[in-house]
């Protein structure tokens, strides 16, 4: 593009000993002769790369540097071989961690994403992606990305929120994504569901607490002790569980148990081998809405799902007089509260594995919500014929398992 055939191809004068204040010169001039967009008049097979779009949230990073570098050397290369080639440039909104730091922004001048509308949220995204992606953009053309800049585009552009609802609707009417609930991984503070990706494990200090639950119909010797780190999700308990072969507990396995500040609810003391004997007090509280443990375990007996938290991480009235209160706000008077009932036993210091969220560092809460989910079934069958087939090759080899 820009050459008659038989042309001779003049670049503007450039030093002879490298000058890199000479590359935006030389860039620039690239990008006027429009030899970055592709020219199918030749007829040749296209050769095209969707950028994988970096994210609108600061500066590009080493990362950055080498898939530009690689990608720009294949595609000079196919477009020194004469195929229209087409390096397609975007940046992405990055939905969460635009999110975050768009509400940081706005904390600073005291305000809350939920003062403002949609559309106003949205506006001041726009704002961020004006700032940062131009900033994004000018770092790519200064690492000499020959791509197309006349089709670049940010993924909340209309016509790509176009195709992303075009995309959802097939895949919807073919059967492949559902709406249903299940646990995920939730985030209070952006209230959305993140991936178990973005979740990251720490080590803390915290206590284990030892609670009584009385046996229903028993004397007031008569009663299971269980431990945890987390006492204000006994609201959400469905049963009581200990291990068959536990010759401690055997005389209760059938009976009712009663659940603490609860003002009398009963749960079922069952049996089940996975519980461990020797962790705790070897009984466990079996609270499905709030554990990825006690939902399996749930769903494998048959047991309710008791949802006791609200999307901000407060108590809702599954909690009765505890509604309303920050669930570590509620574990604190909660606590307080079973000691002054006599069904506090003891809190003891312990090493807790916290889930945090890699993009907000809060402390994530599971959660049984409703979300939509895709069938990757039939999806990743048809990617695995197409590898045994060797219409789709993986390097390094070893990858293709």
């Amino acid at each position: 593009p820009g050459m008659a055939d038989g042309e001779v191809f003049t670049s503007p004068e450039s030093e002879k000993n490298f000058n890199f204040t000479s590359e935006e010169r030389i860039y620039k001039w690239w990008e006027s002769q429009g030899y970055f967009r592709p020219c199918f008049e030749r007829g040749n097979q296209p050769f095209v790369i969707s950028m994988p779009p970096p994210n609108v949230t600061g500066s590009l990073h080493m990362g950055h540097a080498m898939f530009v570098t690689l990608e720009d050397i294949i595609v000079r290369y196919n477009r020194m071989k004469g195929c229209p080639t087409l390096w397609l440039p975007g940046t992405d909104h990055a939905g969460i961690a635009t999110q975050l730091v768009v509400e940081r922004m706005l904390a600073a001048e005291g305000i809350k994403r939920s003062d403002l509308s949609r559309e106003e949220f949205l506006k001041r995204v726009w704002e961020w992606k004006e700032k940062y992606g131009g900033t994004i953009t000018y770092q790519m053309k200064m690492l000499g990305a020959s791509c197309d800049w006349t089709r670049e585009r940010f993924t909340l552009d209309a016509q790509l929120s176009r195709a992303v609802i075009e995309a959802f609707i097939r895949l919807h009417d073919k059967g492949l994504i559902y709406q249903g609930s299940y646990m995920v991984n939730w985030s209070p503070n952006l209230q959305t569901a993140v991936s178990d990706l973005e979740v990251e494990y720490s080590e803390e200090p915290g206590f284990l607490y030892h609670i009584k639950y009385r046996v229903a119909g028993g004397s007031r010797s008569d009663f299971l002790t269980i431990a945890t780190t987390r006492p204000e999700t006994l609201f959400g308990d469905t049963a009581i569980a200990v291990n068959p072969s536990d010759e401690r507990y055997a005389k209760y396995i059938g009976k009712m148990a009663i659940v603490p500040m609860t003002f009398g609810r009963h749960v079922p003391i069952i049996s089940d081998k996975c519980v461990d004997k020797d962790f705790g007090t070897g009984v466990l509280k079996i609270s499905p809405g709030h554990d990825h443990n006690d939902y399996l375990l749930a769903r494998k007996l048959g047991l309710p799902i008791l949802n006791i938290m609200n999307k901000d991480g407060t108590l809702n009235d599954v909690a009765g007089i505890y509604c309303g209160l920050d669930r570590f706000d509620a574990r604190q008077k909660l606590w307080l509260e079973l000691e002054s009932t006599g069904l506090a036993v003891k809190k003891e210091p312990y090493t807790l594995r916290v889930p945090r969220s890699q993009r907000g560092g809060e402390i994530i809460e599971p959660l049984v919500s409703k979300q939509w989910f895709v069938t990757m079934e039939p999806l990743a069958e048809k990617a695995l014929k197409a590898v045994e087939k060797g219409e789709l090759t993986i390097i390094p080899e070893r990858f293709e398992k």
